[in-house]
């Protein structure tokens, strides 16, 4: 699961750099005063789309805001990963990889074609919001009430609690009881179990 988790996040980080490195190339025809939009200029429009989307969370908690980012980015990869053309590109990667282990290429090119299937494979079963919850971005903060923050304070009113209910001779009655009939168990440390009796 770490390693799936580590692949997804340098995928995300990937693709990431994509957006952020892309730069708008506007090419003029003087002739015609015609501009031609490259589709990178159409991904940085995406990318100010994200950014008022990310302005919209700061009205949201930050636990749940780092939960939908987890969601978001994690189903585009994803998206991503589904693609026939982004696998084919993933496993030639890997190939080319595997030819800088000389010695070990075919046993590296073997393991590739067979595991980079099923891999992409358990990709495609991932959903979102679980794995998101895997690693700890989606859990809920539990808040303690005011009255038990002092630990301490809590600690010592359940230590006195409890010396309470022991001076109860009928709780000290049913200790005895229970610890007779763990002694039962073990006959053959009978003068042990009686040496322990004598101290209560």
């Amino acid at each position: 699961m770490v390693v799936r988790g580590g692949l997804l996040f340098l995928l995300v980080l990937g693709i990431s750099w994509v957006y952020v490195d892309a730069r708008v190339l506007e090419i003029s025809d003087i002739s015609q005063r015609e501009m031609v939009v490259p589709d990178v200029y159409v991904r940085q429009i995406h990318l100010k789309e994200l950014k008022n989307k990310l302005q919209a969370f700061d009205l949201i908690p930050r636990n749940e805001r780092v939960c939908d980012l987890c969601e978001q980015f994690t189903a585009q990869a994803l998206y991503y990963l589904g693609e026939n053309k982004t696998q084919s590109e993933v496993i030639d990667m890997l190939h080319v990889a595997c030819s800088s282990l000389h010695s070990f290429k075919q046993q590296c090119i073997t393991l590739v074609d067979y595991y980079g299937p099923l891999f992409f494979l358990e990709i495609s079963e991932i959903q979102p919001g679980e794995f998101c919850k895997k690693v700890n971005l989606c859990n809920k903060m539990l808040s303690t009430p005011k009255q038990h923050q002092n630990s301490c304070s809590l600690c010592h009113r359940f230590v006195a609690e409890i010396l309470v209910k022991l001076k109860d001779p009928g709780t000290q009655l049913d200790i005895i009881e229970i610890f007779l009939k763990g002694c039962d168990a073990v006959e053959g440390y009978l003068k042990e179990v009686s040496t322990i009796q004598e101290l209560m």
